[in-house]
């Protein structure tokens, strides 16, 4: 059976180290399109997938869309949902990279055009599948921790200058700044272990000189399971903190350490290589009370699952990997946060 051929709108990070590496990896997908209309990126997609049509533009792709089975928006965020609506316009099944749109009404109204139209969508929320984030389900499965009552995550860079992108960019219609960006990760981490949020209070800042957005942020979340999520994410923060700790009754896990996936591509890994997706010894998490800990063993991350769930399902053997309305509601609570902070005070979902 020949594989199903993907479209890249986008080579610059997401489509050069994470949407491209990992559909190439992904047997029964190959990448046969990537759109970029920048000469310097064109050239280095054309080596790197020889096989795959270089295009310069959006109308270039979209002539071709017969010959195509799926197209990935990995470009600036304030061309996700244009893209989206085309793409689903065409008949196109498609995935968004994250955050889904810049507004959650922008987000919902592409789910619901793929839903009237009968296409496949999806959302890269490819941190679904952290090695450590892996490991935190597991914990939890385990009841060891008791009740759990507060769940902590942190998600913090060193970049002290900022960045000439999108990212930084001001335009709330480019949805940059740490929450849209980091955020789009934590808080959808934080809704798939503990499920809606009720109320949330946060403290949304800039912090560098010149900066336009959000770059040092903390989000405290009510869901309305009673469970209380405390999400940082910062621009500036120079030493190692714990990327998670949840507090039960019984027990606290904490785990140190990133997941390497990301570095791990970077470096020319791929899915199935020696030490794919496993993490130092080192940052292993511990679990207990007090002296009384062990050592917890990291999980393999599995970043490959997320195009094997999205091949599976366009073959009508499963279902996407992310439901479009999952990230709608991440981001009203990203949204609910910014408006948090800069009223300054608690929001009710």
């Amino acid at each position: 059976m020949a594989d199903l051929r993907v479209g890249i709108f986008g080579y610059g990070t997401g489509g050069r180290v994470f949407h491209a590496p990992l559909v190439d990896a992904t047997p029964g997908l190959t990448p046969a399109a990537i759109v970029t209309s920048n000469p310097d990126r064109a050239g280095q997609a054309s080596a790197d997938y020889p096989a795959a049509d270089v295009l310069p533009d959006a109308d270039a792709l979209f002539a071709k869309a017969g010959e195509l089975d799926l197209v990935v928006v990995s470009t600036p965020n304030r061309t996700h949902v244009p893209l989206a609506l085309r793409a689903i316009e065409a008949g196109l099944p498609v995935v968004v990279d994250k955050p889904f749109a810049p507004t959650a009404a922008e987000a919902a109204k592409v789910a619901e055009a793929a839903k009237a139209k009968g296409v496949g969508l999806t959302v890269f929320q490819n941190r679904r599948f952290d090695s450590d984030f892996l490991t935190v389900r597991k914990v939890l499965e385990t009841g060891r921790l008791g009740d759990v009552f507060r769940f902590e995550s942190r998600y913090d860079r060193w970049v002290p200058k900022p960045r000439d992108n999108w990212r930084e960019f001001g335009d709330p219609a480019e949805a940059g700044g740490l929450l849209y960006d980091l955020g789009a990760h934590i808080v959808d981490q934080a809704l798939q272990l503990f499920g809606p949020v009720a109320e949330l209070y946060a403290e949304v800042d800039r912090r560098r000189a010149g900066v336009s957005v959000d770059d040092d942020a903390f989000v405290a979340l009510r869901h309305t399971n009673g469970v209380r999520s405390h999400l940082w994410a910062s621009a500036l923060a120079g030493t190692r903190n714990p990327r998670f700790r949840v507090l039960g009754d019984k027990a606290t896990f904490t785990k140190y350490g990133l997941d390497v996936q990301e570095p791990q591509i970077k470096d020319g890994l791929r899915p199935g290589d020696p030490g794919w997706a496993v993490e130092p010894p080192s940052d292993a998490g511990v679990l207990g009370v007090n002296d009384d800990v062990e050592t917890v063993p990291t999980e393999v991350g599995r970043y490959e699952e997320f195009y094997a769930q999205v091949r599976d399902a366009l073959l009508g053997k499963g279902a996407f990997p992310v439901d479009p309305a999952s990230a709608v509601e991440a981001l009203r609570v990203i949204e609910a946060a910014h408006l948090s902070g800069a009223e300054r005070r608690v929001v009710t979902l």
